[in-house]
Formats: structure tokens, C-alpha cells, sequence
């Protein structure tokens, strides 16, 4: 970012002196013709990941994600759909330097309740160059760079280590449905198909940790048959035990399989 005499705008591209209207954030450099933000006393470059999915699309891939291994049995079936609705939704993109090299961190510019969208990964050649036209559809961001910086700084980032920073709008579907008398929301990034989520109907670990512990204590237990029957009758005892320990084993895998795979169709 260039540096600028004090209530000095300068375009971070050409260096350009720029003369923003009074509340005009959003911004074209007259001069190189980029794509700028003006938060406050800062400009910084301003880009938008352009959609490659539709609504029906960003649906599907929703479902996808609801008939996963994440989520509750059938949630895809089982869940009511409340509402869709399609925005540009801003985040603070700042590559910073660190032990020579850089790294990009995503931070949310405006309130969400989905915060898991900092783990989005931005390729450079994706981002295009803001476009007015795209006002109507975006959300204004509310989180100034300064606050960004604040939270830079407790993690140990310095200012001197920021080599970069940028408002990106991402687009962004957000679907509203309900489970079990429950309301949840979920994103679909529509560049990408991915989707995030805070809270939703997960899988219930208890079932299948029971599984696999009604397995692993069976077969330690059959384990143990034939150092018992060696120790009670010898070499005969311990050939006594393979034997049985063997015939246990071979009725007792199919019971736990049938086991683990009622739990997998019922969980």
C-alpha cells in the first residue's frame, strides 16, 4: 500500500491522488482505472470472485454436502428448506509475510454468523476487478481495516509484516432450513461449490465409537483364550485355545459387522 501525505487518497496501483465523494467508499482510479475501497484514511484494492453456479447449482450442492459423511442420516430428505437468497459478501484479504514468505488470511468485513469462511482459499487469477453494477447485490462492509489489524496484531502479526490488503466480495449463497424443530443457516460459495457451515445436525459419535469399542473388546478378549488355555494345560491347552478362539472369532465378525452397519444406516 503506498504511503500518502497526511488526508492525502492514493490509488495503491499507480499512485494516483484520488477524491472520493463524500460517503463514496467504492471507487475507479481515473488514472489506471483500477477497482479501489476507501475505508477511512486507507485505499485499498477492491475485487470480486465472479459465480460460476446458478441457484440450482448452489443447491445441488448443498445436497451433496447434507447427504455427507458430516451430517445426520438423510438430512438431505429429512431438513425443510426456509428461504435462499444470493449476495456479495465482503472479506479483508491481506497477505502477510511470514519467515519469508507469504501468506493470505481471510478476516469477515461485515457481521456473519458463519465465521468458517476464513478458511477459503482465494487463487489471485480468480479476482476480477469490482464493478458498480454489482452495488445492489453486495453487503456493505461494516468491519473497518483497522480492526482487521487489531486482530492482526494479537496473533503477532506487525504491520511491516502485511504486504498486501484487499476488500473481495465473495458470491455467496445463503440457504435457511430446518431439522428436528431446529432452524440452521449454511453458506455455498457459488465460485466454488463450497459450503460452510458453524452449527448443523451432526453425526452422533457415541453409536459408532460403541461400535468400534463392542469390536476391539471382543477380539481382545479372544485374544486372550489361548495364553489362558496355555497356561492351564500346556502346549495341548494352547492348541485347544487357537481352536476356539479361531470358531468364537468366526461367529462373532459377522455379529459385528451387522452391528456396525445397522449403526451406519441408522445414525
Amino acid at each position: 500500500m503506498s504511503a500518502a501525505p497526511p488526508g492525502v487518497l492514493l490509488c495503491p496501483q499507480c499512485s494516483g491522488e484520488l477524491h472520493p465523494d463524500e460517503g463514496q467508499i467504492f471507487l475507479t482510479c481515473p488514472f489506471c482505472g483500477s477497482a479501489v475501497h476507501a475505508d477511512k484514511s486507507r485505499i485499498v484494492f477492491h475485487w470480486y470472485l465472479a459465480p460460476t453456479l446458478d441457484e440450482a447449482q448452489a443447491k445441488a450442492a448443498l445436497a451433496r454436502w447434507m447427504a455427507g459423511n458430516q451430517t445426520v442420516k438423510d438430512l438431505d430428505r429429512k431438513s425443510q428448506l426456509t428461504g435462499i437468497s444470493f449476495a456479495y459478501f465482503p472479506v479483508w484479504h491481506v497477505r502477510q509475510k511470514v519467515a519469508g514468505r507469504e501468506e493470505a488470511v481471510l478476516e469477515p468485513a461485515a457481521a456473519t454468523s458463519v465465521t468458517e469462511l476464513k478458511s477459503l482459499r482465494l487463487p489471485a487469477g480468480d479476482l476480477r476487478k469490482y464493478e458498480a453494477g454489482l452495488e445492489a447485490q453486495s453487503v456493505p462492509p461494516t468491519v473497518p481495516f483497522d480492526t482487521v489489524l487489531g486482530w492482526l496484531a494479537e496473533r503477532g502479526v506487525a504491520r511491516e509484516q502485511l504486504a498486501e490488503a484487499a476488500l473481495v466480495h465473495l458470491p455467496l449463497y445463503t440457504f435457511k432450513y430446518t431439522y428436528d424443530g431446529r432452524a440452521y443457516t449454511v453458506l455455498v460459495e457459488a465460485a466454488t461449490g463450497t459450503v460452510f457451515a458453524n452449527i448443523y445436525p451432526a453425526k452422533a459419535e457415541a453409536p459408532f465409537l460403541a461400535a468400534g469399542a463392542a469390536a476391539a473388546g471382543t477380539f481382545l478378549c479372544l485374544s486372550m483364550t489361548p495364553l489362558i488355555a496355555y497356561a492351564s494345560g500346556g502346549s495341548e491347552g494352547m492348541g485347544l485355545g487357537l481352536l476356539v478362539c479361531g470358531g468364537l472369532g468366526l461367529v462373532a465378525a459377522p455379529i459385528l459387522f451387522a452391528f456396525a452397519a445397522w449403526v451406519a444406516a441408522r445414525v
